[in-house]
């Protein structure tokens, strides 16, 4: 039997003139959290008509341990430094349909 795991898809979208700082920061994130346990995937995505749209695609071994990941310091750094900057950021906790 195939496993459910925790799927998130956080979209974050800048404001004007902010996009490349943002975006290197949010580069920061990703292989310290590729690392973290329970990580499966953490993918970056940046929109082809609109630069300033980045998606997270991520998938978690479970919500306790993504919890965890959203407790630590360079997410809290992240957070810090680029408040102000974010136009709309929207998150979604997703449960894969197992079939």
């Amino acid at each position: 039997m195939k496993k459910s795991y925790l799927t998130i898809v956080a979209k974050i979208v800048v404001k004007e003139g902010h996009r490349e700082f943002v975006k290197a920061e949010l580069l920061k994130l990703l292989d310290s959290t590729r690392a973290e346990e329970g990580n499966i995937c953490y993918d970056l995505h940046q929109d082809n008509e609109n630069p300033n749209l980045f998606l997270f695609f991520e998938r978690w071994v479970n919500r306790e341990l993504w919890q965890a990941h959203m407790k630590n310091e360079q997410l809290a750094h992240y957070l810090k430094v680029t408040e102000g900057k974010i136009e709309e950021f929207t998150l979604n906790e997703m449960t894969e349909i197992v079939n």
